[in-house]
């Protein structure tokens, strides 16, 4: 999988981070310590690490990700970031 998104709520900039969804590559969210979840009421399962979003975006660079764009979308930050097919 080429694309990642990460995001995280303003409020909390240093973590908690979300790194994927349930179709997420299983090898890069293994490297990056992150645990399954499935919030109550939803029916889909996410990816979430304990650090920051620049610890996260620091180790995804040691692995060959680039950050392509960032947004704010309300209270949340988002990251798009990239790495070349291998």
């Amino acid at each position: 999988m080429p694309y990642l998104l990460i995001s995280t709520q303003i409020r909390l900039e240093t973590g908690p981070t979300n790194v994927g969804d349930e179709y997420s590559d299983p090898v890069v969210m293994n490297y990056l310590g992150a645990r399954k979840t499935t919030v109550l009421g939803n029916n889909f399962s996410e990816y979430h690490v304990d650090d920051s979003p620049r610890m996260v975006l620091d180790k995804l660079e040691q692995i060959g990700y680039r950050v392509l764009t960032m947004t704010g979308v309300g209270q949340t930050l988002v990251w798009c970031l990239h790495r070349d097919a291998k």
